[in-house]
């Protein structure tokens, strides 16, 4: 079943919001014209990723400073967990998940 998120249209770089899906919650964000879907947890201590810091492709948990590579999840200066992303499925004008 598809679930969507957002429109299209409203997919520009710095794009960055939270949806409850299912229960999870979730990150959308678009990074170098990419949209990427995350959960909003980092894997470190748990901590929302909304406010994270991004710098390219790397996000930076505002709590205790964990660096993800948003393009593979891995950690970059921590050892944690990788960061759980999901793909995006496209409905005509939408984004969104498949559940």
């Amino acid at each position: 079943m598809f679930v969507a998120l957002e429109r299209l249209i409203n997919l520009q770089d710095g794009y960055r919001r939270t949806f409850l899906v299912e229960g999870r919650d979730l990150l959308l964000l678009v990074v170098e014209q990419q949209p990427l879907l995350v959960e909003n947890r980092c894997p470190h201590q748990g901590a929302s990723l909304h406010n994270a810091t991004l710098n390219g492709p790397v996000l930076r948990c505002a709590r205790h400073g964990v660096e993800f590579d948003l393009r593979s999840g891995r950690p970059l200066n921590a050892q944690c967990a990788m960061l759980n992303r999901f793909s995006l499925a496209y409905d005509g004008d939408r984004v969104g998940i498949d559940i």
